[in-house]
């Protein structure tokens, strides 16, 4: 439950910090495509009032005094041919053009106009102008003839899209147009020398300022400018559109947002803290995890143990029963048929060996798990060390009807390891071996040698192990749950005893077993010296019945 608890905290946390991240990775992307938007409109405001510049002087003029000038082209008021005369030299007009309210250019293309003439200074009637001077008066004059009336300044300016600039001079008191000022725009100049340039100093490139700005003429579908010559148009790129107020109709700017260093740093740090996060979250639950089976290992060890200590403890209470009824009964002088003597006395020997067999194994155990005892290691030739050995265990191996196959070539290479420790491995393989062969008894140990190692091999031919459970034979109070270890005494000692004694002495233990064939497991010893030709030698195979004696208890 804690566990879950925990895991729900920690994926919480991770899921609002996941979120956190991103929402101020986006916030930072909005906040850039807004700046951009913001650029944009500031660049058509910048543009709108570039046309106003040469301009900006006329509202300031009196329009009576205006009116009353411009019944005769030469004798205009001196301070609006000033204005006009700074608008003639400003490159972004081609031709100025004066109109009269009656404005009949603005019905007929071809009546007389007046033109002003930079080269001398003043207006002149001209008859030769563009269709585009006729249609901007016409424009202005008609949506003039709509405002007039209701109009609180004395100048405005209309366009003819991206062709003229017509200014209507309006005398504000008696609601009347005085005259139309018409300024012929140069395309040429408009793009080439002013708005590309203006494109790149207020955008820059689009990898330094994250956005791409087509300037684009939509009625014929043209590019006039961008600030990234190499990046093919297309409309389906276009991520803003920006429209000129007021002027340029045919224009507008399209642009297509791309990566900036701004949002790139942002993109990275949510990335970094991506990483992070998901490490230390990785983190957190390999921890929990690991908490959790370690804890469940703990407690079933303990369980282990708890069991280890009952059977124990029953097992040590049988023999002492047994030995302190038959002394009393001996101390009491109640037994005095010779016969039954030997029979107390038998029994008194069988349990003292049967308890002593189970300190050795408490010993084993201890010894196993203590890193304070010191290992005796002597030169040990194999060979000679199991003749010795199978000697001595010889009654037990007949008492329970057990096949031996000893396989050992004469002269291996000596190792060193405390034979007291050896004998324990062997005692707990060869009593496994015996316990979990309920069919055929039969017990093979074979000896080799390579170039680094000597290999001691016990096997057997009893129940096998699963490959499930391999992995944990070694681990103490481990037993394999079946229908067999159920019925037969253990306490899961053994195999951690063999490769706890194995280890101290410098050697490794593996197991090769398959479920109703048996199990082989391989000791493998560091030699002292290389070894010597194999001439292999087997002991005579046992195969004998005695008397029974007390069982060994793994």
């Amino acid at each position: 439950m804690f566990l879950a608890l925990g895991l729900t905290a920690v994926i919480g946390l991770t899921v609002m910090n996941v979120y956190s991240l991103y929402a101020l990775h986006e916030n930072k992307v909005q906040n850039s495509v807004e700046k951009q938007k913001r650029q944009l409109l500031e660049y058509t405001n910048q543009v709108r009032s570039r046309f106003r510049v040469p301009v900006r002087s006329l509202w300031q003029l009196d329009m009576e005094e205006l009116k009353a000038s411009l019944a005769t082209p030469s004798e205009v008021n001196r301070d609006f041919l000033d204005i006009i005369e700074e608008a003639g030299n400003d490159g972004l007009f081609s031709e100025i053009y004066l109109s009269t309210p009656d404005c009949t250019p603005c019905e007929h293309y071809g009546d007389p106009v007046w033109h002003y003439r930079k080269d001398i200074g003043r207006f002149e009637t001209t008859t030769v102008y563009e269709q585009l001077v006729s249609d901007g008066l016409a424009i202005t004059r008609t949506r003039m003839n709509a405002l007039v009336q209701d109009y609180r300044w004395n100048t405005r300016v209309i366009f003819d899209t991206h062709y003229s600039m017509t200014v209507a001079l309006i005398n504000s008191a008696s609601r009347e147009v005085i005259a139309y000022l018409l300024f012929v725009i140069d395309q040429d100049y408009l793009v080439q020398s002013y708005m590309g340039p203006k494109l790149n100093e207020t955008f820059g490139t689009g990898e330094e300022s994250g956005i791409i700005v087509w300037l684009h003429d939509w009625t014929r579908n043209e590019v006039l400018a961008t600030t990234a010559p190499e990046a093919t148009y297309s409309y389906q790129n276009v991520d803003f559109i920006q429209n000129f107020p007021d002027l340029l109709n045919n224009w507008n700017l399209k642009a297509a947002f791309t990566t900036n260093p701004d949002i790139a740093a942002s993109r990275a740090s949510l990335t970094r803290n991506l990483l992070v996060l998901a490490g230390a979250m990785i983190l957190l639950l390999g921890t929990f995890i690991f908490m959790f089976f370690t804890a469940q290992r703990e407690r079933s060890l303990a369980q282990r143990q708890s069991l280890f200590l009952a059977n124990v403890t029953h097992e040590l209470k049988t023999p002492l029963a047994v030995i302190s009824a038959a002394g009393e009964n001996l101390s009491d002088g109640r037994v005095t048929d010779p016969e039954r003597l030997r029979s107390y006395g038998a029994h008194i020997y069988n349990e003292s060996l049967r308890l002593r067999t189970m300190i050795d194994r408490l010993l084993d155990v201890a010894r196993s798990s203590s890193n304070n005892i010191r290992i005796r290691k002597t030169p040990t030739r194999l060979p000679e060390f199991l003749n010795g050995y199978l000697r001595k265990k010889k009654s037990y191996l007949e008492s329970h009807d057990v096949t031996v196959d000893l396989s050992a070539g004469d002269q291996m290479p000596e190792i060193e390891v405390d034979q007291s420790d050896l004998q324990s491995i062997l005692d707990n393989l060869i009593d496994n071996a015996v316990k979990y062969s309920p069919d055929e008894k039969f017990i093979g140990i074979q000896v080799n040698g390579d170039p680094d190692n000597v290999a001691l091999q016990v096997s057997d031919r009893g129940v096998g192990i699963p490959k499930k459970y391999q992995k944990y034979i070694f681990d103490k109070f481990f037993r394999v749950e079946d229908a067999l270890t159920a019925q037969t005494k253990g306490h899961g000692l053994g195999l951690s005893i063999v490769r706890d004694l194995t280890i101290r002495n410098g050697g490794t233990i593996t197991v090769n077993s398959t479920p109703g064939k048996g199990s082989v497991f391989t000791i493998r010893f560091p030699h002292n010296g290389p070894p010597g030709p194999a001439q292999t030698a087997s002991t005579p195979t046992q195969h004998h019945r005695k008397a029974q004696e007390p069982e060994h208890v793994s």
